[in-house]
């Protein structure tokens, strides 16, 4: 048995690959134990994988440097999926039932799971996000134990590509790192940053990442809309950098000069911003470009929220994520959506506790990897790490590799499939599919045996009340009432 307890849970965006290690307290305060981080921005683009070899060799340096602050071993981890491929697609299955009929819950699960087989091309279904349930005509977020004679289920399904999904897995199986479980990133943060009223008046979360922006919109407590911009901070930084600069010279004038908005009448046209000793660029020229590219994240920002939701979000918007950080970033997005109730969630809600200074940063860039550490429910300690043997031997990976296995595994939100999982649900929807043909084929041939039945009665009755056997009875009868008279 371990000696120590903790969850592990890594983050891979597109400047930083983030892992954490810490302890949920009975007081729902969580204790960070370890954090570690490595640049990704050559292998990881706009949230996607695109070299296995670096982004495995990443991981397991994760892992290392973890473990090595932990002087424990890490037997599994916790996983967070996100990126520019994933995109959230509305679906309806629908169900006639018979008269009378009341919906229980396995009428819901098997809806649900006939949403789950429906393919898309080149896409895997990573999640999904149940809306209401239309019964009849009256729409219900929870039908069961209400008669109807037909039952739809709204879905919004959460799609990947395949390849990308399948590059995330290869890159684990590469670096020998057992996953428990993968979660969804966005919906992870959105635990850790909004609140209850938030979620349930209406709001849309908007993660200002390196590469993308993500936006997550909310109402009745229910995900309604998830889309991934292929845009981010570091398009500024690029735009910047067009100023006859470096990208690393641009990141700094961004950071220390940037603002999402001023005002014309704050403008000196005479001011130039230092980009070094040497060299100088007017501040109009900087604050358009700046401007110009915010504007365009906002204004496709905007796009992404839908009608039918964007006046009823009460709760307004949350922006997070490390491109929140920039000055007047509030005032411009109010200004471009028109929406007036705006905050920047700069760190989780929960309490969080660590002599690590870096675990305790309020700048919004570690609110997903504490939502995944939140979500995590398996410990992932092994042995402790012997001091007089290798920190990095052949048994960190054996121990990763031969973790312990997950038991009592539920559906969750935020939750993937495993491919196991998936293959398992696809055999159970065929037991099913065969076990409903087979009674469908018992019901046909009772139906038509009661119809048999029924014609021969017919023919029966028919021919007893046909001319000639009138006539018969009546002679019968005639002949009995002679003899009985005599």
């Amino acid at each position: 048995m371990a000696e120590k307890e903790f969850i592990v849970a890594i983050e891979l965006g597109s400047s930083k690959v983030t892992g954490i290690a810490g302890q949920k307290k009975p007081d729902g305060s969580i204790s960070v134990l370890a954090l570690a981080k490595e640049e990704s921005s050559s292998f990881i683009r706009k949230g996607v994988v695109y070299n296995i070899d670096k982004t495995a060799q990443s991981l397991t340096n994760i892992v290392k440097k973890l473990e090595g602050q932990l002087k424990t071993r890490i037997t599994q981890v916790f996983v967070g999926v996100g990126g520019q491929s994933i995109r959230g697609v509305r679906n309806v299955v629908s169900r006639e039932l018979p008269a009378d009929t009341i919906i229980t819950q396995e009428m819901v699960i098997e809806l649900m799971e006939s949403n789950r087989m429906l393919d898309y091309p080149d896409q895997k279904i990573l999640d999904v996000a149940e809306q209401e349930y239309k019964v009849d005509n009256q729409l219900q977020l929870d039908p069961v134990g209400i008669r109807a004679t037909h039952l739809e289920g709204n879905y919004l399904n959460i799609l990947e590509r395949k390849s990308f999904f399948q590059n995330l897995n290869r890159c684990f199986e590469v670096a020998g790192i057992k996953v428990v479980e993968m979660y969804l990133a966005p919906i992870a943060l959105a635990n850790s940053v909004l609140t209850e009223a938030e979620k349930r008046s209406g709001c849309a979360l908007i993660d200002i990442g390196a590469d993308t922006t993500t936006v997550s919109v909310f109402f009745k407590n229910v995900l309604r809309h998830l889309a991934v911009i292929p845009l981010g901070s570091n398009n500024i930084t690029k735009d910047i950098a067009s100023l006859q600069m470096e990208e690393s010279e641009a990141e700094k004038m961004k950071l220390k000069y940037a603002s999402a908005y001023t005002d014309n009448n704050e403008i000196d046209d005479t001011l130039k911003y230092s980009i070094d000793q040497d060299r100088q660029v007017e501040s109009r020229k900087f604050i358009d470009i700046v401007e110009g590219r915010l504007e365009e994240i906002v204004l496709n920002v905007r796009e992404q929220i839908p009608n039918e939701y964007y006046d009823k979000l009460l709760g307004g918007i949350v922006l997070t994520g490390g491109g929140s950080n920039m000055k007047n970033i509030e005032r411009a997005f109010a200004i471009h959506t028109r929406i007036e109730k705006i905050r920047t969630a700069k760190f989780v809600t929960m309490s969080i506790n660590s002599t690590n200074a870096a675990a305790k940063v309020q700048d919004g860039t570690l609110n997903t990897v504490l939502g995944l550490l939140a979500k995590g429910y398996i410990n992932c300690a092994g042995k402790e790490i012997d001091p007089n043997q290798g920190l990095f031997d052949e048994e960190t990976n054996e121990a990763v590799a031969n973790g312990s296995n997950q038991s009592g595994r539920s559906s969750r939100s935020g939750a993937i499939r495993t491919e196991q999982e998936e293959r398992e649900a696809e055999e159970e929807a065929r037991r099913k599919r065969e076990e409903e043909e087979r009674k469908r084929l018992e019901e046909e041939e009772r139906r038509r045996e009661e119809e048999r039945k029924q014609k021969e009665e017919e023919e029966r009755l028919r021919k007893e009340n046909s001319w000639f056997n009138r006539l018969r009875k009546k002679i019968t009868k005639f002949g009995e009432d002679m003899v009985s008279d005599e």
